[in-house]
């Protein structure tokens, strides 16, 4: 039986759509825009756009999930060509799609190549810079969001792929896009806890040679999920 509209719920962690859309109102005009809306589930995220007015297309590499009435979603793996012309949208969107993957090139390339001159790339992903997710990593081997793989288990739903801003910067630059405009859904209580040690972290970090800021802002300590903007040059 297929789902109603008020039935169609997000794959992500309560909340994550509704600051995702906070983000993305604030750095894109309203409505009338199309846009692509990669992994999109069942459609919430798509949903939700398009009731404000954005025309909507979706894909993933399972579309019998999708379940939003009169539109389609095409099958698409984000790691191989996009089966759309060049200068297809306005904005690309990829909620928590970017850990799922190896080839941040292709996908990168590909969103370039489909995008219209000054279209944009919002992306959402785990924020691993987060002071959880630091001491995450120390004690486990894992940051924030991320587990031991199943090796034998290759259908698209692990967490494989964990970037740092700089990283993401890296590939948008080398592909058509410029430095990312970032911010986070919310504060994690656990960083916060966790910033007392900000102090003598920034202490034995300047001791390090070649040490960087980049990484060490107040919003990627303590932010749980990062959301990103990339302008197309």
């Amino acid at each position: 039986m297929e789902k109603t509209p008020e039935e169609i719920n997000p794959l992500t962690m309560p909340g994550v759509h509704s600051s995702f859309l906070k983000f993305f109102k604030g750095r894109s005009e309203p409505g009338g825009l199309k846009i692509l809306d990669v992994g999109a589930g069942e459609g919430a995220l798509t949903q939700r756009l398009q009731a404000l007015g954005y025309h909507m297309q979706a894909c993933d590499l399972f579309p019998d999930h999708f379940k939003i009435p009169g539109l389609t979603c095409d099958k698409v793996d984000v790691t191989s060509s996009f089966p759309y012309p060049d200068n297809s949208f306005d904005r690309v969107i990829a909620v928590e799609v970017t850990e799922h993957i190896l080839d941040h090139e292709t996908f990168f390339s590909e969103i370039h190549r489909i995008l219209k001159p000054g279209g944009k790339l919002y992306v959402s992903t785990p924020n691993i810079l987060s002071m959880k997710s630091r001491i995450r990593f120390l004690f486990r081997g894992f940051p924030f969001a991320f587990n031991p793989l199943e090796m034998h288990n290759y259908n698209g739903m692990q967490h494989i792929a964990s970037l740092s801003l700089d990283q993401y910067n890296y590939l948008a630059i080398k592909h058509g896009f410029g430095q990312a405009e970032y911010d986070i859904d919310r504060e994690q209580r656990t960083s916060r806890c966790l910033h007392i040690l900000y102090l003598p972290l920034m202490f034995i970090t300047q001791l390090i040679r070649g040490y960087s800021t980049i990484h060490m802002q107040k919003k990627l300590l303590l932010g749980r999920l990062l959301f990103m903007v990339f302008h197309k040059q």
